[in-house]
């Protein structure tokens, strides 16, 4: 959490939408810290973080902008690319089993999977690819990436920002950013246990 912290204080809102924006349009950008990076950016964005970065609504939207633009990037490199994104061999910065990962993810879980990916490290890296490898209808794609950015973009950014002002939080921000880290993965975890139940006959 201090190197992302650093990270931001040093790079501004400039870094910020590089990171959004390779962690959801590049497949070299999974291991990059997604959910504590925009939980940190809301509170940089606040008094109690100093102003660091500008105000709520033009840190939220720029998080917001770059993580949609990512996802269409990612989309529009699996329909390019098609299914021999598959049988690449494992490299360094790519190893084919996040992206066979992410096809079942998608698979179990259909349109649905573009927001609920969002809050699933690595799967949020790989599941707009197999969207376009699968290639889901353009128009349905775009909706739910344009819901998930912002549920996961300025939802989390905006959280930062107000719970960075509490003060237990303010002086505890490691500990608030796994909370609510572990609190987004909630809704997938219903979705996961709801799709593994069996069918009623």
């Amino acid at each position: 959490m201090m190197d992302v912290e650093a990270w931001l204080t040093a790079g501004g809102l400039a870094l910020l939408a590089a990171i959004v924006f390779a962690e959801t349009g590049l497949l070299v950008g999974f291991f990059l810290p997604g959910d504590s990076l925009l939980f940190m950016a809301g509170f940089l964005a606040s008094a109690a973080g100093g102003h660091i970065l500008p105000p709520l609504p033009v840190t939220a939207f720029v998080v917001f902008f770059f993580a949609a633009l990512g996802d269409q990037v990612g989309y529009l490199f699996g329909r390019r690319v098609g299914p021999s994104l598959f049988s690449r061999p494992e490299r360094r910065l790519f190893n084919p089993a996040n992206a066979q990962r992410a096809q079942v993810f998608f698979e179990q879980r259909g349109p649905r999977s573009i927001v609920l990916a969002r809050f699933v490290p690595i799967v949020r890296t790989f599941v707009p690819v197999v969207a376009g490898v699968g290639e889901m209808r353009y128009r349905t794609f775009v909706t739910y990436n344009l819901i998930g950015a912002a549920l996961w973009g300025v939802g989390i950014t905006t959280l930062g920002y107000y719970l960075g002002e509490v003060d237990i939080v303010k002086h505890n921000l490691e500990i608030a950013a796994i909370v609510i880290v572990t609190l987004s993965l909630i809704p997938v975890a219903l979705e996961v246990r709801r799709s593994r139940r069996p069918a009623v006959q």
